[in-house]
């Protein structure tokens, strides 16, 4: 016959070290889950620094932008403006760079167009 008090010594001797088993596997899976968060928290930080960074990019491109048209429109009424006056003898220099910067001004705002339908698109 089998003792009972054989019975519990047994599942005593069978049931610790499997639920020390089982806390060791749950403190390394809380372990795990910490750092997944962690690298989470981590790699949002890092998204949203490149999506600051990528906004500044833009924004510097625009004034760039501003800043060429901004020259070409005073470089056209400069030139405009010493074509006028009657003791300042232009030579063909004056009148082609001027048409330069005119087809220069017209390109660009054809490009940036275009890249805007493309973008909508």
């Amino acid at each position: 016959m089998i003792d009972p008090e054989m019975v519990g010594v047994c599942i005593a001797a069978f049931g610790v070290p499997s639920a020390v088993t089982a806390f060791c596997f749950w403190l390394l899976e809380q372990r795990l889950k910490k750092r997944d968060d962690e690298q989470a928290k981590e790699r949002k930080k890092e998204e949203e620094a490149a999506t600051k960074r990528e906004q500044a990019r833009e924004k510097n491109e625009l004034f760039l932008v501003k800043a060429v048209g901004a020259s070409l429109a005073l470089g056209e009424a400069t030139a405009k403006a010493v074509q006028r006056i009657p003791d300042a003898h232009c030579n063909g220099d004056m009148h082609a760079a001027l048409n330069y910067a005119q087809k220069v001004k017209h390109e660009q705002k054809d490009f940036l167009s275009e890249q805007a339908i493309t973008g909508l698109y």
